[in-house]
């Protein structure tokens, strides 16, 4: 045929289509017979079956599963229950979690109805196994009638024995033909004569389907704007030279090995076998790491060359993975570095834990012989990477000999960010490990400013919707309950937390009123003082009680003339405490806001501050009280501070602040201001400066950072 005379055919791809595949399964046509009284009698059973219910229609439903090779590429999806009336008519949509893209050219999707047989039994009414694209590889949409293999389940098979399509020549089928040509627009199309012809083919459907023995099954399919055709994703350098195909080949067009040494547009192709255990490297393993051990390894040492290798290894940052090679020589030097803290966390990395004897050796021998090691290592073998048990109790174990206030500041967000971390895998650590739950009750028992932060703790963990964890978190309360009323005092410390519980409740809700109330701010101020000062709040005036945001605080009440409202999206009351030693304790209460993230910050910050001092370096860093109390909830420690912006607004630099408020005429080395101040202010600005950009802490301008009036006290943040 001549090229200029080609008819131009406009089709899709299907590697440039993303969409998932859907399909609507629609409707069941056909008579399904009952039993015979003969069949009854021979198999009683039968008369359970869905069929027998008459008049009622039965409870039937259908399966759908995706499948190619004669392998399954989704699991099975059904359709909802459905009350049935006249017939059997579902129209509900399938989306299966996969792509057209992703098709391969062989692709089928299984249909079964299924019957009920009986209390929790099911029997298929029939089966077909449906081609999604056609002879000439284009993919199929529209309507289809899948013929119903009677009392089997489709099998899926690339043979498969329940076709959806047959050879029939019933009037339906020819009928079928010529509507789906006009749904295409083969066919010249007349309004007045296209509904008649639709209502003379209603008719002889309603009476093919009285006389046909068979059962049909409707589906819809998506019908696009152009035909799509099967087509594997190509490179870059694939699509620049089809062009060139029609053309003949000539001996001057040679595709260069330089165009593909360049070309960046090459696809990716999965294999499988990349992430399975190589033989050859098992093998190579396995004999590098003899597991007997004979008095040779026991006495192996370094030389000075691989004791410089080791020690290198050993101050690698948790984080950074071990090669093959730096595994193999800790494994070889593993009696040797007993002796050493340093190594215990890099030689479990370097156990291969599929190895069932080797796992022995190192858990069983090798574990009770390690020196003690440091607090940090302990904790950070209670990460999700350690899921032997008898290593988790040994770390617990090491963790006893860590004082409170260590295991409060780190011990909490630690695991707190390990079991977020898990959540997504199957074996989630949970705190019932290694006696981990055991041992921090024990520590919030025997301290009460530490049983305090565990107790609201674990309040917050409980809200949350994950309701596997929030039962996990539950036992865990009910098991430190049921410690501390066994310990002396115990009773009272439970009502104290009682009646923390039930003053941020009653804080939380006044701050979602006002937070959802339409009422200017000074309005809402003037109901918060007024909800304060209410004798039947009890809120003004109250037995002294342990502040949740800092039990060494004991409050006698709020004072409600001092008490304001934010101005913010989310309204934060400002509330000041009346304290029992008679001074007042200001914090800021915050609902709608998750303050867990605020609270493990100021906690790094509290971290860094210690690291930094043992280190005898003093950068000022007094990091405020964040308490987080439900999931979007909390409270922080308000500081009487000035925003940088205001200082320099008003005094146009913050040296003539400091000036105007710590003057110090003799002090020549610091510009007029008192030695400690600026001492105070340039080690917090250093210090701060360093913390945030290492815990990448954004949007800092002049309006979130303050200096407090004291001029003592370093700089702090506005969230």
């Amino acid at each position: 045929m001549d090229k200029d005379n080609r008819d131009d055919f406009t089709f899709a791809k299907l590697s440039d289509l993303k969409l998932p595949v859907t399909f609507r399964i629609s409707q069941l046509e056909g008579t399904r017979k009952a039993h015979t009284y003969t069949e009854l009698l021979e198999k009683p059973e039968l008369r359970f079956h869905g069929v027998q219910q008459s008049p009622e229609l039965s409870d039937l439903y259908v399966t759908c599963q995706l499948v190619a090779d004669n392998k399954p590429l989704t699991i099975p999806f059904r359709t909802s229950h459905k009350a049935f009336k006249k017939d059997y008519t579902w129209n509900e949509w399938i989306t299966l979690p996969i792509r057209y893209c992703d098709l391969p050219l062989n692709a089928q999707v299984t249909f079964t109805v299924w019957d009920i047989a009986g209390p929790r039994s099911a029997i298929p009414v029939g089966g077909s196994t449906f081609r999604l694209f056609g002879k000439k590889w284009s993919l199929r949409r529209g309507k289809h009638r899948l013929l119903l293999w009677p009392d089997r389940e489709a099998d899926g098979s690339i043979e498969t024995t329940t076709p959806s399509k047959v050879d029939t020549k019933d009037e339906m089928g020819r009928l079928e033909k010529l509507v789906k040509k006009y749904e295409r627009g083969d066919m010249p199309k007349s309004d007045w004569l296209d509904s008649m012809a639709f209502r003379k083919m209603a008719e002889i459907h309603a009476a093919e389907t009285e006389k046909s023995e068979n059962l049909f099954l409707y589906i819809d399919l998506p019908r696009f704007d152009f035909p799509v055709i099967f087509s594997e994703p190509e490179a870059s350098n694939v699509a620049s030279t089809s062009a060139v195909l029609p053309q003949p080949a000539t001996p001057a067009l040679v595709v260069q090995p330089a165009s593909f040494a360049t070309d960046a547009g090459l696809w990716q192709v999965v294999d499988p076998d990349v992430a399975r255990e190589n033989p050859v490297e098992d093998k190579h393993r396995r004999l590098v790491r003899s597991h007997r051990s004979s008095p040779y390894d026991r006495e192996l040492k370094p030389n000075a060359k691989i004791r410089d290798e080791l020690s290198e290894i050993l101050n690698y940052a948790p984080s950074q993975p071990l090669t093959s090679e730096e595994k193999d020589l800790i494994w070889k030097f593993r009696f040797y570095l007993t002796r050493d803290r340093r190594g215990l966390t890099k030689f479990l990395k370097s156990v291969t834990w599929r190895d069932p004897s080797e796992v022995k050796q190192a858990v069983e021998e090798l574990l009770p012989q390690w020196t003690e090691i440091d607090t940090d290592d302990a904790l950070e073998l209670l990460g999700p990477s350690t899921v032997d048990s008898r290593v988790r109790a040994f770390a617990v174990k090491q963790l006893n000999r860590a004082d409170d206030d260590l295991v409060q500041a780190l011990k909490f967000e630690s695991v707190a960010s390990d079991q977020r971390s898990s959540r997504s895998t199957s074996s989630a650590i949970s705190y019932d490990d290694s006696g981990l739950a055991d041992f921090l009750i024990v520590r919030a028992v025997r301290n009460t400013i530490l049983g305090n932060r565990f107790h609201w703790y674990l309040m917050v963990e409980i809200a949350m919707e994950d309701q596997i964890i929030a039962k996990m978190y539950g036992r865990v309360v009910f098991k430190f309950m049921s410690k501390l009323l066994e310990s002396e005092g115990g009773v009272e410390r439970r009502d104290l937390m009682r009646r923390q519980g039930e003053l941020v409740e009653t804080l939380a809700k006044r701050a979602r009123d006002l937070r959802t109330s339409k009422d200017p701010r000074p309005k809402k101020i003037e109901k918060l003082r007024a909800f304060l000062a209410d004798s039947k709040n009890n809120l003004a005036s109250m037995p002294p009680l342990p502040l949740p945001l800092n039990a060494r605080v004991q409050v006698t009440g709020i004072v409600a003339e001092k008490s304001s409202v934010f101005k913010s999206n989310m309204f934060p009351m400002l509330l000041y405490f009346q304290c029992a030693d008679g001074g007042e304790y200001p914090l800021i209460f915050k609902d709608g806001d998750d303050m867990r993230q605020d609270q493990l910050v100021i906690q790094l910050f509290t971290l860094m501050d210690r690291l930094l001092r043992k280190e005898n370096l003093d950068l000022k860093l007094s990091p405020y009280d964040v308490l987080a109390t439900g999931p979007s909830q909390g409270m922080a420690q308000f500081i009487p501070s000035k925003t940088i912006a205001a200082i320099v607004s008003e005094y146009g630099t913050l040296l003539n602040y400091l000036r105007a408020h710590y003057p110090d005429e003799g002090s020549v080395g610091t510009f007029g201001v008192e030695p400690g101040v600026i001492d105070t202010f340039v080690k917090s600005c250093a210090g701060y400066c360093v913390v945030t950009y290492l815990l990448g802490v954004g949007d800092r301008h002049l309006d979130n950072l303050l200096l407090a009036p004291d001029g003592w006290s370093p700089w702090h943040f506005l969230h």
